[in-house]
């Protein structure tokens, strides 16, 4: 069996593997879970059918995640929000048509989703197979286990991490009861993580939430699981459904996860909907992070310089802010005389922006407060935006402390595995949003 050549995109400082199969018009994506490795999937019967099949009508590119296999990267789990950097780099890189479908497997699918989410014009279609945005339990999601339960079971899979033992948790799961198997699955946990890096990633996907990204996801979308599947909770797919806009949900005969077994079943539930899909129309919401910053003290700064050298400092104010949020790849929305809104794509690089902003102020003399959240913004006239997640940004911005960086666990949930240090804020309510918001701030 020929096995396709290993190339390098570059995703900033970071050389990125990739493989390119087919010749097929239609640019796809594969998204794989974090413990996978393309130098290593070639000894799986079916998961290499079920990619040829794929091919068969596309140009398809899988990936290495960032950290794995043989990809540079700090091993572990890296954030989201740099991971999109990551699905852009190889389809870029290996000269798809875009917009691009994106085919997800497991905690993959988060990836997935929160590209679909926020790149909407660059994804024609998504496929998620037996997705789960949450992995233990929380507010509306209780029956997930919880966080004890969880590390108990990594406990368990790191023992027996790349080992060909029948103790080994994760082997039923591929399918690999026979010792062969074993000793395919074995090799390929080794390829892709070590043990201690593999700890570290499980459980930081535990801190991993996209269940606010669902609702905000504008292309056409199809789940599949096995409908007997006893390993992965069907609950985790039925939320997916339950949450992303007019899905297409097909549960598939057989036990485990769809990349075992019969794989020409889903591979034809997959190309009857790809093949079917159309350029999305163009739409007046998108996934972003919205930043609002206000200085602290406007007024009585104001009175003390008089208005010449204020409406001055305000200038300059307004450069810094721009300047600051262009460099962080953001959109500088507007002036509010004496604060600024701005939308990112990326959470992480709305907070830096923040973070830098704040400091090059102090440089000014001013002190300001900042507030983010993660939300589907409207697309106004004159490049404004609105909507919910705009007012709680804004909401936030009024509850943080002057030279704080406040953001709503939304963001939160969007940056874990980023460098972010946060500090709890407890619980709040912001006027005119419905529920209680829990903040945070952050350490700098």
């Amino acid at each position: 069996m020929n096995v396709p050549g290993t190339r390098y995109a570059s995703s900033g400082e970071l050389k990125i593997a990739y493989q390119v199969l087919g010749n097929g018009p239609l640019g796809v994506v594969f998204v794989p879970p974090t413990a996978s490795s393309i130098e290593a999937i070639w000894d799986f019967p079916d998961i290499a059918r079920m990619l040829r099949r794929i091919a068969a009508f596309s140009r398809l590119v899988i990936f290495d995640r960032r950290g794995c296999g043989v990809s540079d990267g700090t091993p572990g789990f890296a954030s989201l929000e740099e991971q999109i950097d990551d699905v852009r780099a190889v389809s870029d890189a290996a000269e798809i048509e875009q917009p691009i479908a994106l085919i997800s497997n497991l905690e993959g699918c988060s990836l997935a989703a929160l590209f679909a989410a926020s790149h909407p014009t660059l994804a024609r279609a998504l496929v998620m197979m037996t997705p789960f945005p949450r992995t233990v339990s929380g507010p509306g999601y209780e029956w997930a286990p919880n966080v004890q339960e969880r590390d108990a079971r990594i406990g368990r899979v790191i023992e027996h991490w790349g080992s060909e033992s029948q103790m080994n948790p994760w082997a039923r799961v591929a399918g690999t009861e026979s010792e062969q198997g074993r000793r395919v699955f074995a090799r390929m946990q080794r390829i892709a993580l070590s043990p201690a890096a593999a700890a570290a990633a499980l459980r930081d996907l535990g801190e991993v939430d996209v269940r606010e990204v669902l609702p905000s996801i504008q292309c056409p979308t199809l789940v599949l699981r096995r409908k007997d599947d006893d390993f992965f909770d069907p609950r985790h797919a039925q939320y997916v459904v339950d949450h992303v806009p007019n899905p297409t949900y097909v549960e598939l005969p057989g036990t485990g996860p769809v990349f075992q077994g019969d794989v020409d079943r889903p591979v034809d539930e997959i190309e009857r909907f790809l093949t079917g899909t159309q350029r999305p129309p163009p739409s007046d919401r998108v996934l972003a992070t919205v930043l609002f910053t206000d200085i602290v003290g406007s007024t009585e700064r104001a009175a003390q310089l008089g208005d010449n050298a204020w409406r001055a400092l305000l200038k300059r104010h307004d450069e810094v802010v721009r300047e600051e949020v262009e460099h962080h790849r953001g959109r500088y929305v507007k002036s509010l005389g004496d604060g600024a809104l701005a939308t990112f794509d990326g959470p992480s690089r709305a907070i830096s922006s923040a973070l830098a902003i704040r400091d090059r102020l102090r440089g000014l003399n001013l002190s300001i407060r900042a507030g983010l959240h993660a939300g589907e913004c409207e697309l106004l006239d004159d490049d404004d935006v609105g909507g919910l997640a705009v007012h709680i940004g804004a909401r936030i911005s009024r509850l943080a402390r002057p030279d704080e960086v406040l953001i709503s666990s939304t963001l939160r949930d969007l940056t874990v595995g980023s460098a972010q240090a946060l500090a709890d804020r407890g619980e709040h309510d912001l006027k005119g949003v419905p529920g209680i918001w829990h903040l945070y701030a952050v350490n700098t």
